[in-house]
């Protein structure tokens, strides 16, 4: 395997399973250094032992990426115990569903703290590291489909995803002059622990995505790697969906 991010470290939220510990996992076997987030103790602490045992090097900081002491200790373990801060995915966030006319104010409050006050923070904290250490970086954050095109009962999760997405436009401006870029990536349908819950999922997502199955978490992982990578250090401000063709054509799963 190629040492593509050999030395560089990456701090990655949401990292304990799914597409946050993928990215995590091909990062430090490409010799990053990862420090990684997950709310549930025992999912980090086990992304850590694997990374560690596969001859990586790891560091976790467990908490909320929604509480900004601990957007502050992600950003701190990582000067502290690599030295820098090159690579910053921010990949943690909720989904809820629900009807526009008897969605709670409690369900928005949610969304917005953890997938954009948790995204907006953290990419701000890095980026004083990075402007400080002179050298540049690259930042993904993780967007959705349903940032692009409608989706029943997910009017609240797709405005966020929207915002991140003009998040990413408008930081152009300011890290842009730093040796920064920043890119969203947008999954479609994705198998994970959570999705494959769903004993249907598999089922009608093959049957409407026009690739004929939904995305793994490395299809996603090696997207948001590639725009972490150098070579896409001149690609900032811009999106990039996977999602096998869904978007194009729009087929709802209900």
């Amino acid at each position: 395997m190629t040492k593509t991010f050999q030395g560089q470290t990456a701090i990655i939220t949401g990292a304990g399973i799914g597409i946050g510990f993928e990215v995590a996992r091909l990062l430090a076997i490409r010799g990053a250094n990862i420090v990684l987030n997950d709310m549930d103790e025992s999912s980090a602490q086990s992304a850590k032992d694997h990374i560690l045992a596969n001859g990586g090097n790891c560091e976790i900081v467990v908490g909320n990426s929604a509480d900004l002491k601990i957007i502050k200790s992600l950003v701190q373990k990582a000067v502290d115990s690599f030295g820098k801060i090159d690579l910053v995915v921010a990949n943690a966030g909720i989904t809820t569903f629900g009807d526009f006319f008897e969605y709670q104010p409690e369900s928005l409050r949610q969304l917005l703290d953890v997938n954009l006050f948790g995204s907006f923070f953290l990419v701000q904290e890095a980026s004083k590291v990075m402007k400080e250490q002179q050298t540049g970086g690259s930042i993904v954050l993780t967007s959705s489909v349903t940032g692009h095109q409608a989706h029943p009962f997910l009017a609240a999760y797709g405005m966020t995803k929207a915002a991140i997405e003009q998040l990413a436009k408008n930081l152009v401006i300011d890290l842009s002059p730093l040796g920064i870029n920043i890119n969203t990536v947008a999954p479609g349908a994705t198998l994970t622990e959570r999705t494959l819950e769903d004993k249907d999922y598999l089922s009608t997502w093959s049957r409407i995505t026009p690739m004929g199955k939904p995305a793994t978490v490395q299809d996603i992982a090696e997207a948001m790697i590639f725009l972490l990578s150098p070579q896409a250090r001149h690609i900032t401000g811009q999106s990039l969906v996977v999602d096998g063709g869904w978007t194009a054509v729009g087929v709802s799963p209900y």
